[in-house]
Parts: structure tokens; C-alpha cells; sequence
């Protein structure tokens, strides 16, 4: 049986009921930091990421290889009483439940958080859905681009004068995943000092509505809806994507040193003057002439110049990477951010704990009921 190597949260076991993305990705998590995760899938058919490309040579889906690696896989049917059994006797001995079911699932099958709560008071049971367990929303199916439309996320992002633009990652997913997983380790904690587990109820929804930032907090301050303002932030400028002679760059001049340290690079030190960018918030409302002015410079040179030169002042800068520059940079072979699962190359685990491994090779995803026979037979059903 493939292990994770030890790490901080070695010895926790973690029954897990989730699919596609937001629970598995909280699970891998776990399952990188050292916690034993024993992954239930439905028989013959598992998980439905199993089909989702990328896929490698041997057919192997690379979606499904991220993020369950170093897990183990038991294909058990829960509306089965034997295999219900077996589910049950491992809730029994876990430590935390993740399930990302629609509310009301698991409660018709007996593996609801009430029932498990009440019969293993020191569990942490973590559901993860689309709106959550409570609201008018509640039973509504829900995938990632479906809750970032109605999260408004997708009306703030794009041109002013385009359509709504999905972001490039599966941001609702990820987000809740994220969420779950703080949301575990730190119930963990209030389990270690006071003996209680809890039920914690995570919504994609709520993840994405929390990450709206800027355009949320400019809505509740003014009651007035955000235009879509494209690379720029909504409420620091000049912080946005500029243009040069050869390509773009990114430029975050976010206070008035900044401000100013970006001018001179520049040759602009007039600016400084114009009472239009005398402050961050008057820079914000003159945004556009402001963008003018710099891409006016930035244009008499290409990137690498420029970028050179803004480094020099302390600028805060970046070229705009394409996926094979920064998937390949020395900076991410540096912090292990590419790794290797069962022979295949996926995203290394951002989360670096010293005195505990970081391994450049990781446990494989499991095929499916790759360890059934032995969770079985090590949970009484066998």
C-alpha cells in the first residue's frame, strides 16, 4: 500500500467522499502534509475526473493524477448494506469526513453530520457544495463556471468594452478547496484543546463571493455596480498591464515612493507635478491618461529594457509569463512546484514546512479499488 512520507499531519486518517475537484483538492492537501486519506469511489465507474483529460500515454487522466495522489481508492456502494458497513466502520475510526455531495445526500444514507456527529462527537466532518447547506440556493447543482457567473466574479473580469471573461483556473473550485482545507486543520486544533469535533459547511459560492475583493467593498461602500476595468485593480493605480516596444509587462506602483521611483525611471519626473496623479486615489480616477502617459515611455523600448530598468528603481514588475516559462522557470524547479505522481508531472504542494520532506517524487493516485480489499479486510467487512 502507498503511503504519503511523514509530515506534519502524520496518523490523522481522512475518509473521503469527494469528487471532481474542491474536496479532493482540500484531500490532497492533507495527503501531502502526511495525513493517511482513503478515497470511496463508485464502483466500475469511481470517480468522475477518472475521465477528464489531459490525459497521459497509457491513458491515465492527469486531472484525476494531481489531486489525488497518495491516496488510497476502496469502490464501495453505499446504497449497499455491506458495503454501507464498511463506510461506517471507517467514518468510525477517522478523523475527518470530507464529502462534497448536494445537501441531504449523505443524511439519506445514514453519513450525515448530525448522525456522525452525535455518534462520534470528536469528528470533523467537512461538506463542500456549490450555495451550502442553508439558503434558497442550497439544492442547486453547481459546477466551477456556474458559481463564478452567479458569484459576479465573472462580470468584473474582461474589458471594459467586452464580454464577461471566465478566469483562466477553475478559481470557485480551488477557492473552496483552499477554504476546506484551513477550515479542517484549524477544527483540528479546536479539537485538540476542547475534545469536539464540528460540522463545517463550506459553498463554492462563499468562497468566490469572499475573493471578489475590491469590487465587493467599492459595491458596499457606494451601492453603485463595478465596471470591468480589465488588468487594472480597483482601487490602486498605476497597477495594471502596460505596453511596450515587443510585448506587455506588469507594473504595481501601489503607494507614492513607488509612484514616484516609477516616473523617474521613466523619464517622466513631470508627473510628479500634474495635480491629476498628486495622490493613489486621484491616479485611480485618472487612470486612463495616467496608462497613456507611461505606455508613451514604456514604447521607445522592449520588455527585458524595461524590466531591467524598473528592477533597478525597486519598481515592482513582471513580464507576462506563458504557462511553459513559468511551469519550466528556475524559480519553480527551485520551490519543487512541479513534482512527479506515479511517473507523471503535476503541481507541487505550495505549503513548505521545515523539518518535514517536500519529495520531488510523490505516491501515485490510486486505481480504483486499488486497496479495497485491504480497507476492507482492516475496517471488518472483509
Amino acid at each position: 500500500m502507498d503511503t504519503p512520507g511523514a509530515g506534519p499531519l502524520d496518523g490523522l486518517l481522512v475518509a473521503d467522499f469527494s469528487r471532481v475537484l474542491a474536496g479532493p483538492f482540500a484531500t490532497m492537501m492533507l495527503a501531502d502534509l502526511g495525513a493517511r486519506v482513503v478515497k470511496v469511489e463508485r464502483p466500475a465507474v469511481g470517480d468522475d475526473s477518472r475521465g477528464y483529460g489531459p490525459f497521459a500515454a497509457d491513458g491515465r487522466s492527469l486531472y484525476f493524477a494531481r489531486v489525488n495522489r497518495g491516496k488510497e481508492s476502496v469502490a464501495l456502494d453505499l446504497k449497499d448494506d455491506a458495503d454501507l458497513g464498511v463506510a461506517r466502520a471507517l467514518v468510525a475510526r477517522a478523523d475527518v469526513v470530507v464529502e462534497n455531495y448536494r445537501p441531504g445526500v449523505m443524511e439519506r444514507l445514514g453519513l450525515g453530520p448530525t448522525a456522525l456527529l452525535a455518534a462520534h462527537p470528536a469528528l470533523v466532518y467537512c461538506s463542500i457544495s456549490g450555495f451550502g447547506h442553508t439558503g434558497p440556493w442550497s439544492q442547486r447543482p453547481a459546477y466551477d463556471a456556474v458559481v463564478q457567473g452567479m458569484s459576479g466574479l465573472l462580470a468584473i473580469t474582461g474589458e471594459p468594452d467586452g464580454p464577461p471573461v471566465k478566469p483562466g483556473a477553475p478559481v470557485a473550485d480551488l477557492s473552496a478547496g483552499l477554504y476546506a482545507f484551513g477550515a479542517i486543520t484549524t477544527a483540528l486544533l479546536g479539537r485538540a484543546r476542547t475534545g469536539r469535533g464540528t460540522h463545517l459547511d463550506l459553498a463554492m459560492f462563499d468562497a468566490t463571493v469572499s475573493l471578489l475583493e475590491g469590487a465587493a467593498l467599492s459595491y458596499l461602500s457606494t451601492g453603485v455596480e463595478p465596471p470591468r476595468i480589465g488588468n487594472a485593480h480597483q482601487s490602486i493605480a498605476p497597477f495594471d498591464t502596460f505596453s511596450c516596444a515587443d510585448g506587455d509587462i506588469t507594473v504595481c506602483a501601489a503607494n507614492d515612493l513607488l509612484f514616484g521611483a516609477l516616473v523617474t525611471a521613466l523619464g517622466l519626473p513631470a508627473l510628479l507635478g500634474d495635480g491629476r496623479f498628486a495622490s493613489n486615489a486621484l491616479r485611480h480616477e485618472h487612470r486612463g491618461p495616467l496608462k497613456a502617459a507611461l505606455e508613451g515611455a514604456l514604447r521607445t523600448g522592449g520588455t527585458q529594457h524595461w524590466l531591467g530598468v524598473l528592477e533597478a528603481a525597486g519598481v515592482p514588475c513582471g513580464p507576462i509569463s506563458s504557462v511553459t516559462e513559468a511551469v519550466g522557470s528556475a524559480q519553480t524547479a527551485a520551490r519543487r512546484m512541479v513534482v512527479e505522481a506515479g511517473g507523471l508531472p503535476v503541481p507541487g504542494n505550495p505549503v513548505k514546512a521545515s523539518g518535514y520532506p517536500d519529495p520531488l517524487v510523490r505516491p501515485p493516485a490510486p486505481a480504483l479499488d486499488e486497496h479495497g480489499a485491504a480497507v476492507r479486510a482492516e475496517f471488518g467487512w472483509g
